[in-house]
């Protein structure tokens, strides 16, 4: 059957469509259910489109905001895409914080099970080795068990993971791919090049903060990484480019624009190069973005 000259431009076009990432940044990793943004969450979401954000993937820290996370993405649909998932450290912050424990993870496996379609990851998941978390080899096994449980789910439904591995770089990397994660993010990465380049080998992404300004190890870390292994995020309302001041998504553009300085290349090219990662790591992504 031949096919025409109109047709053949019609499946070309459709093809480039498919493939072409739109221009905006996307935040892979934010944590907008906090109570740091409960008084003004519409003019945060705002501030961050007028920024040329295209999506933000929002990520809970503590059992209790994976309500708060799902509403968000009902609010804001299209623009907040859930993850959900249990963070390493559970308890209220500052002084309540701990390691977290298996009893903390009852139920959130039932979570993900009854959220997975409107889920692009599993989140933020982890571990963190932190002295004043991990005191001794027994908060590290029952990390370890909590890992490996949502590892697991991530691969029963076909998500991808969004790591958390503050004091674990070598650790996590290792135990992910032993227990066979295959499409990973590890978030503000605070480990060596050399650890982290361990990870991508193993095919993982790295994704990196605005302070990524005031880092030395976050320097580093860009310089060896290939951008082709990079996402941007902002961890709102932490790792903002001034310490101790709250962190929103629109400052995504100084992880952007720093990452094309010590890169030497333009910002419209990690940008683009960047989203391109984030929907290629994401199959969710793009479809979710749209809704």
């Amino acid at each position: 059957m031949s096919v025409g000259p109109l047709a053949c431009l019609n499946i070309e076009t459709k093809a480039v469509h498919k493939m072409t990432a739109p221009e905006g940044y996307i935040d892979a990793h934010c944590h907008l259910a906090a109570k740091e943004f409960n008084q003004d969450i519409t003019e945060v979401i705002e501030r961050a489109k007028q920024a040329n954000v295209l999506a933000v993937l929002v990520v809970p820290e503590f059992r209790d905001e994976f309500e708060r996370v799902l509403h968000l993405s009902q609010e804001f649909p299209g623009f907040v895409i859930p993850c959900l998932g249990l963070h390493p450290v559970q308890g209220e912050p500052p002084d309540g914080q701990r390691s977290v424990t298996l009893p903390d993870f009852t139920d959130v496996d039932k979570a993900i099970e009854e959220n997975q379609e409107r889920l692009v990851a599993i989140g933020e998941v982890g571990l963190d080795f932190s002295p004043r978390f991990a005191k001794g080899d027994e908060e590290k096994k029952e990390q370890r068990e909590v890992l490996r449980r949502q590892i697991e789910l991530a691969k029963k439904y076909d998500l991808p993971l969004n790591v958390h591995s503050r004091s674990a770089g070598r650790p996590t990397i290792d135990f992910l791919k032993e227990h066979g994660a295959e499409k990973v993010l590890l978030h503000a990465f605070d480990g060596r090049p050399s650890i982290a380049l361990r990870g991508v080998e193993y095919g993982y992404y790295f994704s990196i903060p605005p302070s990524i300004i005031r880092s030395e190890q976050k320097q580093k870390l860009v310089k060896q990484l290939p951008l082709d292994r990079i996402l941007l995020e902002t961890d709102s309302p932490a790792l903002g480019p001034e310490k101790q001041e709250r962190n929103e998504p629109k400052n995504i553009h100084i992880a952007c624009d720093y990452i094309a300085q010590i890169k030497n290349i333009s910002t419209d090219e990690v940008m683009k190069t960047t989203t391109e990662n984030a929907l290629r790591l994401f199959p969710k992504l793009r479809s979710l973005m749209h809704r």
